[in-house]
């Protein structure tokens, strides 16, 4: 039963946090507004705080890719190819484009568990700060703006966070913050979600970590 249970969070939650692909766009610093540090491995600090009213919880995780931020921006911004790079991705494309949004619609197949989908509002934002060009990617929910829920999936209607991407000081490296406040889909206990989110936000790192190595990502820094 432990396999099966462990198995369960390890394929669904991995497949969803790598797509569910952001929070305010002042990310909280760590240890405020609730944030507890829960574990700090792969060079990566994961942070997760409880969401008003529920057993569920918010995650935040802060790492460093290796790559120059654009590169880094590039790979989050390339929703049309998600379906060959994030894991899972049955389905994933642009419902509407907006002026400083864009509306796309993703399904998920963990196998395990039933598919799950959603359409997302992405906002792209980016400013001059101390070491460089900063870029925002922060999303929220947009299921009405998207294809009609199926008997066959999963809706998951609660879907909010963002990337942070700021470039390293002295290096031609991103400092990433991601964060993540989500329903799942489905009734997943808490007891499940909470660990199985934090196994998704590093493999969700890695994935990104793993892409960026792609030339056609660098050739934009040129």
């Amino acid at each position: 039963m432990k396999r099966v249970i462990g198995r369960l969070i390890f394929v669904f939650v991995s497949g969803l946090f790598r797509i569910c692909l952001s929070s305010d766009p002042a990310v909280a610093p760590a240890g405020s507004d609730g944030w507890k540090l829960d574990s700090q491995s792969g060079n990566i600090a994961l942070y997760s705080r409880l969401r008003p009213n529920s057993s569920l919880r918010e995650f935040k995780a802060v790492g460093e890719i290796d790559a120059s931020i654009r590169t880094v921006h590039t790979v989050i911004d390339d929703v049309e190819n998600y379906s060959s790079f994030m894991p899972y991705t049955v389905e994933c494309r642009i419902v509407k484009r907006e002026s400083g949004s864009i509306l796309f619609y993703q399904r998920l197949s963990p196998k395990i568990v039933s598919d799950r989908d959603y359409t997302l509002r992405v906002h792209e934002k980016s400013w001059r700060g101390q070491n460089g060009v900063v870029f925002l990617h922060r999303f929220e929910a947009a299921n009405e703006f998207g294809p009609a829920e199926q008997k066959n999936f999963t809706r998951v209607k609660v879907c909010n966070g963002g990337w942070l991407l700021e470039p390293a000081a002295g290096s031609n490296k991103t400092n990433a913050t991601y964060s993540i406040d989500t329903d799942n889909g489905g009734k997943i206990p808490a007891f499940i979600a909470n660990p199985a989110s934090e196994i998704g936000i590093r493999k969700l790192f890695a994935a990104v970590r793993q892409q960026v190595k792609d030339p056609k990502y660098k050739a934009t820094d040129r």
